[in-house]
């Protein structure tokens, strides 16, 4: 692959986690604010929303992926975004209540970083694309 396609994936991907990123806090604003719902449970209400999103976003026009096995590059996708769950929720964590930092600051340097995680994973396990 070439590098401008590699720039167009990695934009694609931004962008689509961008809109993962804005359900992602609008879920966990709406259980954590309103409904009063524990933070971290409220977190990953968040997570499970923008997972479903982001792979049918990714699937279909960041990676344009035709790929019958559908359920199979589901599962990888989710086993991806959990362990990137788990070093999200370690990160928010050690951000929100080791570092004392505000809460949805804190949110937002662990997302940055599982970016990396979910980007590089899901192009070569997932959509199987090799930069």
């Amino acid at each position: 692959m070439n590098f401008s396609d590699l720039i167009s994936k990695v934009f694609r991907f931004g962008l689509t986690g961008f809109i993962g990123f804005v359900i992602d806090f609008a879920i966990t604003y709406l259980c954590k604010e309103k409904l009063h719902i524990n933070k971290f449970v409220s977190n990953g209400l968040g997570f499970v929303f923008a997972v479903i999103n982001n792979f049918i976003l990714n699937r279909t026009w960041t990676f344009e992926s035709t790929d019958p096995a559908i359920v199979r590059q589901f599962s990888l996708f989710l086993a991806i975004s959990v362990i990137g769950l788990a070093i999200y929720t370690g990160l928010l964590y050690f951000f929100n209540v080791k570092k004392k930092k505000r809460f949805y600051l804190s949110k937002l340097l662990a997302v940055m970083v599982v970016f990396i995680w979910n980007f590089a994973a899901n192009s070569l396990i997932t959509f199987h694309y090799a930069f």
